[in-house]
């Protein structure tokens, strides 16, 4: 009878411990310390020039010059089911060529490309959800109620909430796409990334990027 109730407690302990366990995997967690590219890496390593921390943001750029390529800063780590937030903002002359930016999530590197899904940014692709190098446009961001708040060269809000295989975006707390996602081949895991696309002469900034588990 000891020896169960010894069991008994041991199996209660172990419970409460998983739990815990669990409601700490379910924090909000900083995807960015403010002050280093610390838990991130360039997706190729000759474009690590283009990404650096200025004041507090990480900021994609090409020093005042036309961007050459597409370049990635992604994480180190992969996630699934998760809220992702961040404050963003991109700049650039559009006569230049194009300015456009994006959050890559549940990717990955294939053949050195990055493939997976792409929350978008830049004029024309506000809130489209875009798989890069896989499929193309998925969902064309609704903006209608986001263009009254949208501060096109400023600071604004991101939101990708990624829950089995739905995606949900949000700028500035409008919801411009919602996709479900019927291909059982495609991942439901994978890198986040950055994204300073290739064209004109661009800038983009991200800062309090946050991730919670769900």
């Amino acid at each position: 009878m000891q020896s169960l109730q010894i069991i008994s407690r041991t199996v209660a302990i172990l419970n409460l411990l998983a739990s815990g366990t669990a409601l700490a995997d379910n924090t909000t967690k900083a995807l960015f310390d403010g002050k280093s590219l610390a838990g991130w890496k360039a997706a190729k390593e000759q474009n690590a020039k283009y990404w650096k921390v200025v004041e507090g943001a990480i900021t994609g750029s090409n020093d005042g010059k036309k961007v050459p390529t597409n370049t990635y800063l992604i994480t180190e780590k992969e996630y699934g089911d998760f809220e992702l937030r961040c404050k963003f903002r991109i700049s650039g002359d559009h006569k230049t060529g194009l300015i456009n930016s994006g959050i890559q999530y549940r990717s990955a590197l294939v053949h050195g490309k990055m493939t997976g899904y792409q929350a978008d940014i830049g004029k024309g692709y506000w809130g489209d959800i875009y798989d890069e190098h896989r499929r193309g446009k998925l969902v064309r961001g609704d903006t209608a109620e986001l263009m009254k708040t949208l501060v096109e060269d400023g600071w604004n809000d991101y939101l990708i909430r990624c829950k089995e295989g739905r995606a949900q975006l949000f700028i500035n707390g409008h919801k411009t796409a919602d996709y479900t996602e019927t291909n059982e081949g495609i991942p439901a895991k994978g890198i986040i990334g950055l994204q300073l696309h290739s064209g004109g002469i661009a800038k983009v900034e991200f800062k309090d990027i946050t991730i919670k588990p769900l």
